[in-house]
């Protein structure tokens, strides 16, 4: 059914697929035609389709409890926060329905932190990067380095100001007295798959330091063992103030988090902020579920040995190739950046039983499962190449 004829607003720019079963790093259309999923319905499928742990974890909450409000005491919102914390530099944790509400907590906590706790209501500024990606609600749209995303959305609200990506010199001249944090991506997925440099990364925290800010990270796409490490911004040696958590948290159900440092716990006292759904039973079951499957299996540690394994494959299928430019990333987070759009590959692509996703007009985002096999991601790849090899040729 085409997007004009149906009941939905039609906002979405969909591909002409509709899938009705998926299993492990495959997936099937209405037709019966089997997809191989290099891009886990944009890195929330982080353990493949319906996997078996989280099937079965949901299917014993289904049949016990669904929903109370958070008036009341969650058990699996208490268990669920506790593995997070003893993984990870957190203290404490807000659970909420996307990644959009995690960076819009992550936003008021700061807020908060600055005019409750340490009683300088001057500062609510904060600093996030060209070409980041933060949200679609108003103010994470706003916090969003990307013009395209506030279009037609005016008046923005204040307080948000933008330095280019990896550059500590600029971020260091635009902290005023207003500023209250900085808030970046360790690799900026929407923005094409771009990592941050070491140093960058190292001096923005020492800014925060030097003049008592909070460093937010966004972890929205680079969470949950995504880039190699449970969480990427232990890649960096840093420890953030506050994190925010979602897609790859729930395997596909509905959940994210915003967690943060004990000096935080005050600024969201009884009443200051909630969400009706958040952390209710059954996403907090699927996401006890993901967070021990990705422990107990390791599967970090074997994103970041099949990341390698990508790189180094599509650098040497790619070699030569005039369309291409880099190859780049962080564990099963990877970028193809090409010297044209990428939209018609993508369609040739999918059309050859792949699925890969774009990030921004020239780059092909590569996100598959932590748990695809070997000779899956082999054949994912050789198509990925041979489409690329295949339109070189043809523009020669």
């Amino acid at each position: 059914m085409g997007e004009a004829q149906n009941a939905l607003f039609p906002n979405y720019g969909r591909y002409p697929l509709t899938f009705v079963k998926g299993e492990g790093s495959r997936l099937w259309d209405e037709n019966g035609k089997e997809y191989l999923d290099l891009m886990c319905g944009l890195a929330v499928t982080n353990l493949g389709h319906a996997p078996k742990q989280v099937t079965e974890r949901l299917k014993q909450q289904v049949d016990t409890l669904w929903h109370t409000s958070n008036l009341f005491h969650i058990p699996n919102q208490d268990q669920l926060a506790q593995l997070l914390v003893d993984n990870s530099c957190a203290d404490a944790v807000f659970f909420c329905n996307s990644g959009a509400e995690a960076n819009e907590a992550a936003i008021k906590i700061a807020r908060r932190y600055f005019q409750k706790v340490v009683g300088q209501p001057e500062r609510y500024e904060i600093i996030t990067y060209h070409m980041s990606f933060h949200g679609r609600t108003l103010a994470t749209l706003t916090a969003t380095g990307q013009d395209k995303v506030k279009e037609g959305f005016s008046p923005l609200p204040e307080g948000f100001i933008y330095a280019p990506y990896n550059d500590a010199e600029a971020t260091e001249k635009l902290i005023s007295e207003k500023t209250c944090a900085i808030m970046l991506e360790m690799v900026q997925g929407e923005g094409g798959v771009n990592p941050a440099d070491q140093a960058f990364v190292k001096r923005v925290a020492e800014l925060c330091q030097q003049h008592g800010l909070l460093l937010i990270v966004d972890e929205i796409q680079t969470g949950m063992g995504r880039t190699g490490k449970m969480f990427a911004y232990e890649h960096y040696g840093i420890e953030p103030d506050v994190f925010t958590l979602a897609k790859g948290l729930g395997s596909g159900m509905p959940i994210g988090a915003m967690l943060g440092k004990e000096k935080l716990r005050q600024a969201f006292s009884a009443g200051s902020h909630g969400s009706t759904f958040g952390g209710n039973y059954l996403s907090t079951a699927a996401g006890i579920a993901t967070v021990e499957t990705l422990l107990e299996e390791k599967l970090p540690e074997r994103a970041a040995e099949l990341g390698e394994y990508i790189v180094s494959e599509l650098k040497a299928k790619l070699a030569g190739n005039p369309l291409v430019e880099q190859i780049r990333g962080l564990g099963l987070l990877i970028g193809i950046g090409l010297n044209q759009p990428s939209a018609d590959l993508i369609s040739t692509i999918h059309e050859q039983g792949v699925l890969v996703v774009s990030a921004g007009p020239n780059v092909i985002r590569l996100a598959p499962s932590l748990l695809i096999s070997k000779e899956e991601l082999d054949r994912g790849l050789e198509t990925v190449c041979t489409v690329l090899a295949q339109k070189a040729a043809a523009t020669v």
